[in-house]
């Protein structure tokens, strides 16, 4: 795939440039510019200070490293409904009593509910669907160009239609899913809040419920949808720029879309709220603390070399009691994505960052094969 061209962006357009590098390098260059255009100033800060396992601001506390950013999750009392975490989002979405943000007992027993909903049966009777999804779209690289993001968009609201037993179009859903994270990502970032950002927020989650045969399951379509979007067309540039698609076959694809994710780490900030004293890392961190656990380097995403081990791979999913149930739903997508990809080889020829999405990722995605299945 060496002195293929490819385009990038200038003042939110795709011109050509020359060669894009191959190899890892030249894939996490690529994948390093969604941070870059979408969060700069809060990428910027973690870098500064990702050197130290956990770093304090004020009352905020930055958590990078592997075992501290575990511990968080695992031994640190969580307020669930505190504003600007995913369960205060969550309660503001559904009006309370899902699983993003409740206590004790009825998180563990929703929990569990979930997990069950995502396991290896959900994962069989899900595929069936993306699949013909992916059956319909990617032949287009025979004769044309791929717009991989809008595939992605159509792979999640099958997928989150799928999860919540909505009937709908599932462009549609997935649309009003990703406008509502958005909205609710901009009233909960740190710094001025853009007039009339709640509000906003209020609207998209009432569109997203009014899809939905439940509005509880709001939450989940937000989960299911943006962490698709986000993670399908990062990990396959990844892919496509890195040179691996000789490698990509039915026995390996599973692991290579776990260790994809883990570079790419689709949801690198996981926001939460201390709700009692405790110490981390040697560090004292106060109830009302806020904490940004950050996946991306907890995950070892942001080094060069092979995956640190099994633990790596999982930190981009949490951990503990707070590990995201729909990891294995994620993993099986990505690999039959990869799967249906691979006997066309394709390279990036434009790419163009999301400047609005809750999670780092592409607007814009464009493939084209560089051989044609024979």
């Amino acid at each position: 795939m060496t002195g293929r061209s490819e385009r990038t962006e200038r003042s939110g357009r795709a011109e050509r440039t020359g060669p894009a590098p191959a190899g890892h390098p030249g894939a996490r260059r690529r994948d390093r510019r969604v941070y870059l255009r979408s969060h700069p100033l809060l990428f910027a800060l973690l870098a500064v200070t990702r050197r130290r396992p956990v770093a304090r601001l004020g009352r905020t506390v930055l958590v990078h490293g592997a075992e501290a950013y575990r511990e968080a999750l695992t031994r640190i009392p969580l307020d669930r409904t505190a504003p600007g975490t995913t369960g205060g989002a969550a309660a503001e979405l559904t009006h309370g009593g899902v699983l993003f943000d409740q206590e004790g007992a009825d998180h563990r027993s929703a929990r569990r509910e979930l997990a069950a909903a995502l396991d290896s049966a959900a994962v069989a009777r899900l595929r069936p669907h993306w699949r013909a999804v992916l059956a319909a779209r990617i032949p287009v690289l025979a004769t044309g160009e791929l717009e991989l993001v809008a595939l992605a968009r159509e792979l999640a609201g099958v997928t989150a239609a799928g999860l919540t037993g909505a009937t709908g179009c599932p462009h549609t859903l997935a649309g009003a899913a990703t406008e509502a994270a958005a909205a609710a990502a901009r009233d909960h970032l740190p710094g001025p809040r853009p007039r009339g950002a709640a509000r906003t927020a209020a609207v998209r989650a009432a569109e997203l419920a009014a899809l939905l045969p439940d509005p509880r399951d709001a939450m989940v379509a937000v989960a299911a949808v943006n962490t698709t979007v986000a993670a399908l067309p990062r990990a396959t540039a990844w892919c496509a720029d890195a040179g691996l698609w000789p490698s990509v076959d039915a026995a390996g694809a599973p692991a290579l879309a776990a260790e994809l994710l883990r570079l790419t780490a689709p949801s690198p900030l996981l926001p939460r709220v201390a709700a009692a004293d405790a110490e981390l890392a040697g560090r004292t961190v106060r109830g009302g603390d806020r904490l940004i656990l950050v996946a991306r380097h907890a995950a070892g995403a942001h080094r060069r070399g092979p995956s640190p081990g099994p633990a790596a791979t999982q930190a981009v999913f949490g951990a503990g009691p707070h590990a995201c149930p729909g990891a294995g739903v994620a993993r099986a997508l990505l690999a039959d994505l990869l799967l249906a990809l691979a006997p066309y080889a394709p390279a990036v020829t434009a790419a163009r960052a999301d400047r609005r999405a809750a999670l780092p990722g592409w607007a814009a995605l464009t493939l084209r094969a560089t051989r044609t299945p024979g």
